[in-house]
C-alpha cells in the first residue's frame, strides 16, 4: 500500500464503476485493522501521525467509493476526463428544458403529494442517469461521455436536494 495509491487499487477492487458495498465495506475494515492508530500507540509519535494518515486515506477513499456519483466522477479523472463541474457547466438543451419543468413544477406544488411526485420523478430520471453512467463507464469506456453524465447528475442531486429540503419544510408547517 502506497498514500498515493488510487482508491481502487488502495482496497484491492477492479476500476470500474459497479462496485459492491459489501466488498468496499469488508475492505475498509481490513484496512481500518492495519492502519488505526491505536495499533501504533506504542511505536512513537512519528508512528502515530503516519498511521493517522493512512486512516484519514482510507476513511476518504471509502466515502468516495462509496459515493456512486463521487466514484464516477473519480473514475472519469483517472481516465483522463476531468469533470471541472465550476467552469463546464454546458448541458444538452433537452436536459436544462427538463430542469426548467422540474422547477416549474417544485414552484407550483403546494402539498405534499405534489412535491413527492416532483421527487419520484427526478428519483427516477436520477436512477437511469445512473445506469447510463455505469454503462458508459463500465461498458462503453467512454470518460468524456460519463463526465457530461456526473455533471447532469450533480444538477439532478441539487434540485432533489432542494425539493426534500421544501417537502422538510411543508411537512414541519
Amino acid at each position: 500500500m502506497r498514500l498515493d495509491d488510487n482508491d481502487f487499487h488502495l482496497f484491492g477492487l477492479p476500476e470500474r464503476f459497479e462496485q459492491s458495498r459489501a466488498d468496499i465495506d469488508a475492505r475498509w475494515k481490513a484496512l481500518q485493522s492495519e492502519v488505526h492508530p491505536d495499533r501504533f500507540a506504542a511505536h512513537g509519535a512519528a508512528a502515530q501521525r503516519l498511521a493517522m494518515q493512512w486512516a484519514v486515506r482510507v476513511n476518504e477513499a471509502r466515502q468516495r467509493l462509496l459515493d456512486p456519483l463521487a466514484r464516477a466522477a473519480y473514475l472519469c479523472e483517472l481516465r483522463g476526463a476531468a469533470i471541472g463541474a465550476e467552469s463546464n457547466t454546458r448541458m444538452p438543451a433537452s436536459f436544462l428544458m427538463e430542469q426548467m419543468e422540474w422547477r416549474e413544477a417544485l414552484d407550483e406544488a403546494s402539498d405534499t403529494a405534489a412535491l413527492e411526485a416532483v421527487l419520484d420523478r427526478t428519483l427516477d430520471r436520477e436512477a437511469a442517469m445512473v445506469a447510463e453512467l455505469q454503462r458508459l463507464l463500465d461498458v462503453a469506456n467512454d470518460a468524456p461521455a460519463a463526465a457530461e453524465q456526473v455533471r447532469a447528475l450533480m444538477f439532478i442531486r441539487r434540485f432533489r436536494a432542494d425539493a426534500e429540503a421544501r417537502l422538510v419544510a411543508l411537512e414541519n408547517d
